[in-house]
């Protein structure tokens, strides 16, 4: 269990120092962090398959103002762990991600105040005018300091949470599971409700209709509706642009016939 925490903060690390490093290049998104901790842990698949899932929850939850998300990324990580390291099926990894994705980020709000009292440290080397030592400095801070209690607290998780967890849901109740089972499907479709309402346009309302049709009653892949909502989204575009451009030229030629006269 400890080299596998080991790998679960390894993972933590390296996805947000990535995203430190390169200004948020979304690679702490659950469909990144859990393959990534699949990976390392051995089960790519798992990985892959809970990352998709995960993705689907937390997808329309954001940071706007002054509001305080779950943590994504941790709730991702300990989510595939303890899916993996138990043999837990994966509704039920699922099912515990959000309420580890609130706790951590409940942590990561405790911990900015630490990280606020760097600034005098830092307005102190930018003043120096060393480019290059505030560079590495900012790389270690970057990889090492900035999200070092929540990779503590994941090792922690992982390391001596994860036999306690195996053997609560051992003790467990068949119909407790199957209603976890439950809530983890419809956490998922939560999660596609807020984000439908963040980007709900009443003219491409009806292809929503249109793929909810597809899926439910004429029995599609999601491949399938994949493929066939590109292609209506790409000729959509063409036709877009198309009338844009016959406005262009129709009102250039008008403008064209009024110098003449």
């Amino acid at each position: 269990m400890v080299q596998s925490a080991l790998m679960c903060a390894l993972a933590w690390l390296i996805v947000n120092g990535i995203d430190r490093l390169l200004a948020w290049q979304t690679c702490t998104r659950p469909i990144v962090t859990a393959v990534v901790t699949g990976l390392l842990l051995g089960d790519i698949k798992t990985g892959i398959i809970m990352g998709a899932s995960l993705e689907a929850i937390f997808m329309g939850i954001s940071a706007i103002g002054g509001s305080v998300p779950a943590d994504a990324c941790a709730s991702a990580i300990i989510a595939v762990a303890s899916t993996v390291l138990t043999g837990a099926d994966v509704e039920t990894g699922l099912a515990l991600a959000v309420p580890i994705g609130t706790i951590m980020a409940s942590v990561n709000e405790l911990y900015k105040p630490v990280l606020a009292s760097f600034a005098p440290y830092w307005e102190r080397v930018c003043a120096k005018g060393d480019v290059r030592s505030y560079k590495i400095q900012l790389t270690a801070f970057a990889l090492l300091v900035d999200r070092l209690p929540q990779a503590i607290i994941i090792f922690l998780a992982v390391a001596f949470g994860v036999e306690g967890l195996q053997a609560f849901l051992a003790s467990m109740p068949g119909f407790v599971m199957r209603g976890m089972s439950a809530a983890s499907s419809m956490m998922t479709g939560v999660g596609f409700a807020i984000l439908t309402a963040m980007i709900w346009d009443a003219q491409i309302g009806v292809f929503f209709f249109a793929g909810f049709v597809m899926a439910k009653y004429m029995g599609l892949p999601t491949l399938a509706i994949a493929i066939l909502a590109f292609t209506v989204a790409i000729t959509y575009f063409f036709i877009q642009k198309s009338i844009i451009d016959n406005k262009g030229t129709v009102k250039a030629a008008e403008n064209t016939e009024e110098d003449f006269f």
